[in-house]
This record gives C-alpha cells, structure tokens and sequence, in this order.
C-alpha cells in the first residue's frame, strides 16, 4: 500500500511541474505566473478540487507519441472564492504553448457542462497558442464543442475570460461569447489574425501590442472589459468582481452585510448640479455617494466614456449602474455608448440584477459618422434592452432628459418601476433655445423677443414638473435624499415578477 500511496504522489508531482522546470522559468522571465499559481492566487486556499490531471493527448503523428504530459496543457476543477463556488480551467503555457488538442478541449466541455447542470460560474484563464497544429481539424473540433457550450450556458451561468497570454485566431472566440473579458496590461493579446498575416494581405505595419493588447481591446474595440497591471493584480480584482455576481440566473445576487446605513443623507449632492446648464460634472461623484461604502466597479471605464456602467451595492445587495456622464461629449448617447450599456443592461436582466439609470443626457450625438455608422440600429440596441428587462428599474434624472434619448434612458414608458428626478432636472423635446428656433423661426432677428421666447420656454418645461403633473415621474425627490429613496425603491422591489409573452427569443436589432 506504501508503494501505491508514493507512486501516487510522484504522479501527482510530475503532473504539478508541466512542461517542466526550464519552462516554468521562462513564464516567470515574462512576468507570468503558470497556470496552478494563478488558481492559487484567485481561489480559496485549500479549496481547489482538480479533475482530469492525469488526462494526455491522443494524438500519434509528428513524433507525439513521444510527447506526452499529464493534464495535456490545461489545468481543469473548481474552488471557491470568498467562499462561493466556481469552475475554473487555467491554460498551461509550458505545455505545448498552452495550444488545445482534443483532449485538452474535453477537459474544459467536463467543466462547463458540470457548471450549467450545478448553477455555478465559470471562469476561464486564458495562455493559449491557439490550436495545435499536429491534431489538425481534430483540435478545430474541440475548439467547436466549447463555442457551442459558451452558447448554452449564456444567461445560464456568468462566465468570465482572463486573458493572461496569447489568445490569437479560433481560440478568441470563445472569450467572445463569454460575459466579461478581463486582460493583463504588456503580457497579453487577442487577435483574429496576428501581425504576419497583417502584413501579407494588407502591407500594413502593426505590433502584437497595437493590434490586440490591452490597451487595443479596452479602448478602442471594446471587446475586453478591464486591464490591470500583472497577473496578481488581475486576479485579486477578479475575486473582488466575483463577489457582485450570482451563482447562476436560478438565484439572486449575493448580500454582503454593509455598516452603511441605507437612510444616509448627503447634503453635497445638493449643490452637484452646476447653476450654469452647460457646464459639466463628474457623474462618478453621484455613483459613488449613492454606493455602500463608495465601492464601485466599472465595466469598460476606458471605451464609451460618455456613459459610465458597472457595479455597485445599496444596502448590501448587488445593483447594476447605468449613468451618462456629463464631462464627455455632454453625455449624449452614441454607437459606442449605446452598445457599451446596452450589452450591461442584458446582463443584469439575465442575472437578476437590478438596474439603477443616472439621467443627464441631451439627446443623441448629430453628424454624419454617427448616421453612417447606423446609430439608428444601435441606439436601439439601448432601447431593446431596457425596454425586455424584467427586473427592479429605479431612474433618477438629475438635469437634461431630452428627445428620444429621454425615452431610452429607462422612462416609465418602456416599463421602468420608479422614475425619479431631481428640481434641476429638464425634461422636454429639445433644449430651449433649439426648440425657440424652431417655434419662432419668424421672430428670428428680433434678439429681445427671442430672449424672451427662450425664457419662457425654459419656465414652462425646463423643469420636471409638467412630466411629473402626466405621472412620467414618480416623485421630485431632494439630491441628498437620493441614496435614501433609491434604497427605499429597490427594497420594494425585491419582489417583482414580470411575465412577458411567449416566443422562442426575440430579435434585438444585432
């Protein structure tokens, strides 16, 4: 029995090195943990249950047979962060360079399909050189089995991507069609086709960096959603993000105990709203007043900055924030905002988050890249979203609310529960003086009774008052009473439950 035990754990030890020593010193020369000291990082000490170690690749030509390593490149089980359970594989770069065979692929499908059938997330540590080369279409097929099961956990299960390496050709797809894409700032990169290829078709000069880097991917595409700065860091903030996500769309949003008290009044809010109409201010000092603690989570801080969304907590529970943001562009709504906070709020509705909606929004940015870009089709991505959502809604319009951006911007008419708005908010058609130009257009040279015009109109609908008088908004609430009421609604709302009608799925405008 002695010998079993002690050949049992020098199996255990080899399978533990991967692709051995040398290797493992070279990921450390890149400023990269290996695959197993980012599961120690990001789980529980002592929670991790690993599966398939001992699994090795099929595969006979090209010399493979010779070649084998237990757990063939990909280290697969499940943990807990916080206490909470996750299923998690973390690709191993010393292995063949992290690239996925058939074997590799089944280790991963074993995971997933345990995560759907269990109601509990999955998180992925991408270091992959893609597919291996050897296995040919064998390797194409593994890559297939996982897209088809990212597809039917979506909205079953939150799954997360890490991209702590190379993610280059079939294998980003994946990432793709999971629900959030956390990267790691100089050591990793995603792309279709790398900067050879590039180079061959279209003679353009372009670095690993440039074309998919971080900085690449959370500004510029949006396709990721965070970068930090290495790998620990990375991990420490995704075991932070873990805690505001449910296990699954079967339960709710976790409730961490909080000594804030929900009923806190904040006096300075009163004085936020600059007297001057066109002046800016930051909306992040509202999101932050509002939140437990001032504990917020942005998502994409770096892409779309005119709207801001991510994720905070009022009186404990998880709450889902969407808020224009009035320092860029004005906070108008535009092809990237509308995306960015549409794609957000379809999460929440998925998982059971409720949404809470900063107003302060002048309608949707004019000109022709805008038109041509089809911010029709995407403007109504917002739309869609907000309007299928099912769960709590709270809006709180703190000044301009006007045109069909008001609309968007989750208003009682596409089915929010409670709208509020602060005295400074303005809602109408236009702003005042547009919409005097167009009134009195005949009066046009005659500066006074402009003047006058424009007053007027200010007086009659740059206010909240007559949109409260049609029942649009619930209540005129005090800026430092927001938390308070916010909390109040939401704690209401806890038991809502909306029925739609039947269909297979709807058609949101892609």
């Amino acid at each position: 029995m002695h010998d079993i035990i002690e050949q049992l754990e020098q199996r255990r030890q080899q399978a533990r090195l991967g692709g051995g020593e040398k290797r493992i010193e070279a990921q450390h020369a890149k400023g990269k943990l290996t695959a197993r000291e980012r599961l120690d990082v990001l789980l529980d000490e002592g929670s991790f249950e690993e599966y398939d170690m001992y699994k090795t690749h099929r595969c006979t030509d090209f010399g493979m047979a010779a070649q084998t390593f237990s757990g063939d490149g990909v280290v697969t089980g499940w943990g807990t962060i916080n206490g909470r359970p996750v299923y998690v594989f973390s690709q191993d770069f010393t292995v063949f360079g992290g690239s996925l065979s058939e074997t590799h692929a089944e280790k991963i499908c074993k995971i997933m399909d345990l995560a759907v059938q269990n109601g509990v997330p999955v998180i992925g540590l991408n270091d992959s050189g893609g597919a291996r080369i050897q296995e040919g279409v064998a390797s194409l097929g593994g890559y297939a089995e996982v897209f088809w099961r990212n597809v039917q956990a979506s909205g079953v299960v939150p799954q997360i991507s890490v991209i702590m390496g190379p993610c280059a050709g079939g294998a980003v797809y994946s990432p793709a069609m999971t629900d959030f894409i956390f990267m790691v700032k100089d050591t990793s990169y995603m792309f279709v086709t790398g900067p050879d290829v590039v180079k061959t078709v279209t003679n353009e000069i372009v670095t690993a960096e440039e074309l998919g880097g971080a900085s690449t991917h959370t500004r510029k595409s949006s396709v990721a959603d965070a970068a930090f700065e290495n790998d620990i860091e990375t991990l420490i903030e995704l075991r932070r993000f873990f805690d505001f996500l449910p296990l699954s769309s079967r339960d709710a949003p976790p409730v961490l105990p909080s000594d804030d008290e929900p009923g806190r009044i904040d006096m300075a809010l009163d004085t936020l709203i600059p007297d001057n109409p066109n002046k800016p201010y930051d909306m992040h000092e509202l999101v932050l007043r509002i939140a437990d603690e001032g504990e917020f989570f942005e998502i994409q801080k770096d892409h779309a900055k005119n709207i801001i969304t991510g994720f905070m907590r009022l009186n404990g529970s998880t709450i889902g924030v969407v808020a224009n943001q009035p320092m860029v562009l004005a906070g108008c709504l535009d092809i990237d905002s509308s995306k960015k906070a549409g794609r957000f709020v379809r999460f929440c509705d998925a998982f059971n988050i409720p949404i809470l909606t900063l107003v302060d929004v002048p309608g949707f940015l004019p000109g022709t890249a805008q038109e041509y870009g089809g911010i029709i089709k995407h403007g109504a991505k917002l739309l869609f979203a907000y309007a299928e959502a099912t769960v709590p809604k709270v809006t709180v319009i703190t000044r301009k609310a006007y045109g069909g951006a008001y609309d968007v911007m989750s208003s009682k008419h596409i089915r929010a529960d409670v709208n509020y708005a602060w005295p400074t908010a303005q809602i109408a058609v236009m702003g005042a003086k547009g919409a005097t130009e167009i009134l009195y257009r005949s009066e046009l040279g005659d500066p006074e009774k402009i003047a006058a015009r424009t007053k007027e109109y200010e007086d009659r609908f740059a206010n909240p008052f007559v949109a409260a008088q049609r029942g649009f908004i619930d209540e005129v609430i005090m800026p430092h009473s927001t938390r308070r009421r916010v909390a109040r609604a939401f704690e209401m709302l806890k038991g809502k439950k909306v029925e739609g009608p039947r269909k297979k799925h709807d058609n949101i405008p892609l």
